[in-house]
């Protein structure tokens, strides 16, 4: 049947609903970018919230500043804004229809009526997903101020083009009518990720209208966050997935059966009781979000390119494959969780058990491609930083310089079969090119400043990792890797 709000009260069987009167939800929260990850984690946990009378005021708006926004607004306004969450444990499918959110703003040019929405004092957070590449970054993490998108917002201040660009226009407009400013609260997959929202649209108000970007400094809270829950990507096998549920959802989402959010709790007008519902809210999320970038984001691009190299399909398929399994336990018990802090009630060696069994479960299928998208974004922000600490410890960096190898082969564009990888990245063209250099000269890779900077004058890592390259393109990808593991 059709999923929207005059079915909730006829659901099939097995599926649960909401069970609050969700036209009695008022915003409290804009979130920009409305993907499957927002959808299986932030709107889930304040769905929780509303099934148990709570938090009826912070409902959610949702927005989006890209092209391609529109037509996931499309298919959400379709069916009142209503989620089916499908979660795939190997024990067994349950599902669960959520209704967190109540509106999607027109994607605009100008954002107009995002700016409009973010003005409103009813809307104390303003949360996004946009990605780890998303945040206009140069090679230092500061806001990177020579991009054309940040100086048309910079210039245009009333009419931007950024989702930090219309965040800049809507504290304008609130410190204008003296209103308080609203929590930006960054949930993508980015050490210290608020300090990081913090920078951007700190940095990009600074750039035309300095007073005001005092006023967001002194008055604005930026929290930092740790977001842990896989959830693939949506496809035809996930439409036939809630179809087979009785759910014609045009926007279903799968995930695994495990979420965790860590929250740093700063959050300047209020915020909904998340810890109610399994949140943990401290003062220093450091340790927390350190252990998860590393053992699982980190560990994602170890396997990703290798899979991807050998044609392996998903990141469960990886775990079963012999080799793909022992690399990726050598690299990180080696050179990965050595450089990580103790949580409470969590050893790091705890940890990695814990992510190598969630990345097993056959039930996700979490495909290598979608792992691997974007690594010129997540390897300077998840693989280069355990790098640099274990040089400075004067730690083995093989594995670590053996990923990045790996990654150099699998942007030449080939697999180990001589099949054709599609474009995986926004800068694929200049990777593929610097890949195919590196064929002659590995070195040349690493000569990318902006993704390697001074750590390309690291004679350890410089020499492991040409080392490694030459090896890959002379013996294949298996024999390397096992020389890696034998050694």
């Amino acid at each position: 049947m059709a999923l929207d709000t005059s079915t909730l009260d006829r659901l099939p069987a097995g599926v649960t609903g909401p069970i609050y009167d969700r036209s009695k939800l008022t915003p409290g929260i804009v979130h920009i970018g409305l993907g499957n990850f927002h959808r299986a984690h932030q709107a889930w946990y304040l769905h929780r919230l509303m099934q148990q009378g709570k938090a009826l005021d912070w409902a959610i708006i949702g927005a989006g500043v890209r092209p391609g926004d529109a037509a996931m607004r499309d298919r959400l306004l379709a069916q009142d804004c209503l989620t089916t969450l499908i979660e795939l444990d190997p024990a067994g499918t349950s599902a669960e229809v959520t209704g967190a959110m109540i509106d999607f703003l027109p994607v605009e040019p100008d954002n107009a009526a995002l700016i409009a929405a973010m003005s409103d004092p009813a809307i104390r957070i303003v949360a996004l997903t946009v990605t780890e590449g998303g945040y206009y970054r140069d090679t230092a993490g500061a806001l990177d101020t020579a991009h054309p998108d940040i100086r048309h917002d910079a210039e245009h201040p009333d009419r931007p083009r950024t989702a930090f660009g219309a965040m800049v226009a809507a504290l304008r407009a609130r410190r204008a009518a003296g209103i308080g400013p609203f929590t930006g609260q960054c949930c993508d997959n980015l050490q210290h990720n608020g300090a990081v929202l913090r920078r951007t649209v700190v940095g990009l108000a600074r750039l035309s209208d300095p007073e005001l970007a005092e006023w967001i400094e002194a008055e604005a809270s930026f929290p930092n966050a740790m977001v842990d829950c896989i959830v693939p990507a949506t496809g035809e096998s996930e439409l036939a997935l809630a179809r087979s549920l009785g759910l014609d959802d045009m926007a279903p989402v799968t995930h695994e059966n495990f979420r965790q959010w860590v929250i740093e709790d700063d959050f300047c007008a209020g915020r909904p009781p998340w810890e109610d519902v399994g949140a943990t809210l401290t003062d220093d999320v450091t340790d927390y979000e350190t252990m998860k970038i590393r053992v699982l984001n980190a560990g994602h691009q170890v396997l990703a390119n290798l899979g991807e190299l050998l044609g392996v399909p998903t990141i469960a398929a990886c775990m079963t494959d012999p080799l793909i399994a022992a690399f990726f336990r050598r690299v990180e018990t080696e050179e990965i969780v050595p450089y990580i802090q103790p949580v409470p009630d969590r050893t790091p060696a705890e940890y990695l058990d814990l992510i190598e069994g969630r990345f097993r479960n056959p039930e996700i299928r979490d495909t290598t491609r979608r792992v691997a998208f974007d690594g010129s974004s997540r390897h300077p922000g998840f693989i280069l930083p355990i790098l640099r600490d274990a040089l400075a410890a004067g730690g083995s960096v093989q594995g670590l310089a053996l990923t990045e190898a790996l990654w150099a082969r699998m942007c030449a564009g080939t697999r180990e079969d001589g099949s054709t990888i599609a474009p995986n990245d926004p800068n694929w063209d200049a990777l593929t090119a610097a890949a195919q250099a590196a064929r002659d000269r590995p070195e040349s890779w690493l000569e990318q400043a902006h993704l390697y900077g001074p750590l390309a004058q690291d004679a350890a890592f410089r020499q492991a990792f040409s080392g490694w390259l030459a090896r890959l393109w002379s013996d294949g990808t298996r024999a390397t890797v096992q020389a890696y593991i034998d050694g």
